[in-house]
């Protein structure tokens, strides 16, 4: 890992001859910036020490009127160099881009006093009390303040030797650091070379990277080829995190811009929407400015209602609408920049990147999000993940398991057994009002909460709560109530249904039990009996017609991955069969659904009586 430095200071305070003095680069590579002396974009250099470390350092322009370069640079910065010219003290620019780096929350860093050999030895010890105590109250309290001349070189080793022990600090593990399961470079700069194709630059951070690798461009999910790698100025196998510059293949220069990220976390994912925790309150519907990583784009920020939260650490908590998606992921920090207003400058953290909707806003208290917050503040991925899943209620993991929070389930148990409460009913029924109560509970699609229900009565029957008895389930006990008499003419019209359902694509149950003269009770013997297959409330097939739709479906998808539309055309029925079928065999394992198709699942021979 290299540690990445970044400058921060008022313009011409000696942020780039520092930086020269100190590494022999100039930092200045824009022919713009040399001619008019001043920093435009940000630059970058790097600083080799014996013992093989290293640092790189990202150069940002002081003119108030670039704040947004500066940010581009401050957005992947590890640690900040403060400069204040002897001769001038703090200056506005030293004072906004220190709130900036206090609101990213950068806590390692040192500031350095240049000018020294003009201002005087006086003056240069009135400036170095002046930024004790501007660093006073910020995250950058109690760095070190060194006082040199870039110029003769007075001061220069001292300042070398303060940023060796800036690497040691920095590389110290946090314990409130998110662990990252990939890779994940923002954008800052972009070119095309003549017969080698796209390169761009950013900072690396994660995990390494080595060429052939993969990635995904976000937003876009565009998957590019890592070509080749380079870090300061070396051709390498494999990069490290810090900064580094990649040739891409898969993707045309005019397809990137600053600001996108390239990755394989599944983590980091597009979004215009999220739930953010800020250091401190903003009016309802403010607009402002928001910076993560090298990205800046317009916002709204929501503080009303159930957004207007306000944590008991003096945090407030809202909604932050973009005006187009950008990367992010839990936990990144950013910076809001108002136009106007007593806090122009606010810092913040991403609690969630996909918030929770509909129904499920009722959940977003004080109680969940404060849990959030401050798992995310730990670090702890597990801590994290029950509190998301707190907040949600119902949950689908990019990778993983749907997931139901524990109060949720235990709503959706006490339906389930109430229903059974006055005899027992069918396993198709109690799963479809599981279903049916999870939706009414949370947010949550039809197929998800089928899924889930099922498997919420499923846990139910292990766990001893209810009995199931072939096709019917029943609280624990001795069965309560008679069978069922025999009935010639119920015999007879439980036949003509079983008939008309024993067709690929059969009509409505509620229909077809009309026009067949079967009641209730006889379409609940014909499921007991598993001479029908009821999928849906008003959606049933009798069990040879269902059985050859089964086999059909896991020969399909034995050749190559099935989809919704191939089964349809094989079939000659519609979506809204196939989606129930499908919907069926995933949960009982028979096939498994995957980014391409369906595929033969863990269970492909699972007979057709063992459903139930």
């Amino acid at each position: 890992m290299t540690v990445v430095v970044g400058t921060a200071g008022h313009i011409d305070h000696g942020k780039t001859t520092l930086l020269r003095a100190l590494t022999g680069i100039d930092a200045d590579r824009l022919p713009e910036e040399r001619r008019r002396g001043m920093t435009i974009d940000v630059g970058y250099a790097h600083l080799a020490f014996a013992d093989g470390s290293r640092l790189d350092f990202v150069d940002v322009p002081g003119h108030d009127r670039l704040i947004g370069n500066m940010l581009v640079g401050a957005g992947e910065i590890d640690a900040a160099l403060l400069v204040v010219a002897a001769d001038d003290g703090p200056r506005a620019q030293t004072r906004e881009h220190l709130a900036l780096l206090d609101a990213l929350d950068i806590r390692h860093g040192l500031a350095v006093v240049t000018k020294a050999d003009i201002a005087g030895q006086t003056q240069t010890k009135i400036v170095v009390s002046e930024v004790e105590r501007l660093l006073e109250g910020t995250s950058l309290a109690g760095s070190p303040i060194l006082p040199v001349s870039s110029l003769d070189g007075t001061g220069i080793e001292a300042v070398r030797s303060a940023l060796a022990l800036l690497i040691d600090r920095v590389q110290r593990p946090a314990r409130s650091e998110i662990p990252r399961f990939g890779s994940r470079l923002a954008i800052d700069r972009l070119f095309a070379i003549k017969g080698r194709g796209v390169v761009v630059t950013g900072t690396l951070r994660g995990r390494g990277l080595a060429v052939g690798g993969n990635l995904r461009l976000v937003p876009g999910d565009q998957s590019v080829r890592i070509r080749e790698i380079q870090v300061h100025n070396q051709t390498l196998d494999r990069a490290e995190p810090g900064r580094t510059a990649l040739n891409l293949a898969g993707v045309n220069v005019a397809d990137l811009h600053r600001g996108l990220v390239l990755t394989d976390d599944p983590a980091v994912t597009p979004s215009d929407r999220s739930l953010v925790v800020m250091s401190r309150s903003v009016p309802d519907r403010s607009r402002a400015r928001l910076h993560l990583g090298t990205e800046a784009v317009d916002v709204s920020i929501g503080r009303s209602g159930r957004d207007a939260i306000d944590l008991v650490d003096g945090r407030a908590v809202g909604i932050v609408r973009l005006a187009r998606p950008i990367a992010m992921a839990i936990g990144d920090r950013f910076v809001l920049r108002r136009g106007s207003g007593e806090e122009r400058i606010v810092g913040g953290v991403i609690l969630d990147d996909r918030p929770p909707k509909g129904i499920s806003r009722r959940r977003q208290t004080v109680e969940h999000v404060g849990s959030l917050a401050t798992a995310i503040g730990s670090g702890d991925p597990e801590a994290i993940h029950d509190a998301r899943l707190d907040l949600h209620g119902f949950f689908v993991p990019r990778t993983g398991r749907p997931r139901v929070a524990p109060d949720v389930m235990e709503t959706v148990a006490r339906a389930v057994i109430g229903a059974v409460t006055d005899g027992p009913t069918t396993l198709t029924a109690s799963r479809s009002l599981a279903a049916k109560t999870l939706r009414q509970t949370v947010s949550v699609g039809r197929t998800e909460a089928t899924l889930a229900g099922a498997r919420i009565v499923d846990a139910l029957l292990r766990d001893g709560r209810l009995v199931r008895e072939t096709a019917q389930v029943r609280l624990p006990g001795p069965p309560v109530g008679p069978s069922p008499a025999a009935d010639p003419a119920l015999a007879v019209a439980m036949d003509r249904l079983e008939a008309l359902l024993d067709i690929a694509a059969p009509p409505a149950l509620g229909g077809a039990a009309r026009t067949s003269g079967c009641p209730a009770e006889g379409i609940r013997a014909l499921e007991l009996a598993g001479r029908i297959i009821v999928l849906e409330p008003d959606l049933a097939y009798a069990a040879p017609a269902y059985r050859e739709l089964t086999g059909k479906a896991v020969a399909m998808a034995s050749v190559e991955p099935l989809t919704p539309a191939a089964f349809r055309d094989a079939t000659g029925t519609s979506r809204k069969y196939v989606l129930a079928i499908f919907a069926d065999l995933d949960r009982r394992g028979i096939l498994r659904r995957t980014p391409d198709g369906h595929l033969p699942g863990p269970r492909p021979g699972a007979a057709i009586d063992s459903r139930r």
